[in-house]
């Protein structure tokens, strides 16, 4: 059976720019995209999931589901992260 994925990583594979936090808002936006595709590797998740304080777990995860609710719409949510099909909803925020 061949499985089709769903989430991509393909800008970590293909960036071949300037990495550094600070210089300007270019370079912050392809520097946090790097390091959060590279956070979110199954091999580093692997290890380092394990590693994570019950805080360090909670820390992530509220910062993730602050920046899902700020910045996406119901809908954005349901397609883009949950990757579920279209949603007749608005476009207010989660």
């Amino acid at each position: 059976m061949v499985i089709m994925a769903k989430h991509s990583h393909r800008f970590v594979e293909m960036f071949d720019g300037f990495l550094g936090y600070g210089l300007d808002r270019e370079s912050n936006e392809n520097t946090v995209q790097v390091y959060l595709q590279k956070f979110s590797d199954d091999d580093l998740m692997e290890t380092i999931l394990k590693r994570m304080t019950a805080e360090d777990l909670f820390e992530v995860f509220d910062i993730t589901s602050r920046m899902l609710k700020k910045y996406l719409t119901e809908t954005e949510y349901h397609e883009s992260f949950l990757k579920a099909e279209t949603r007749d909803a608005g476009n207010d925020r989660l």
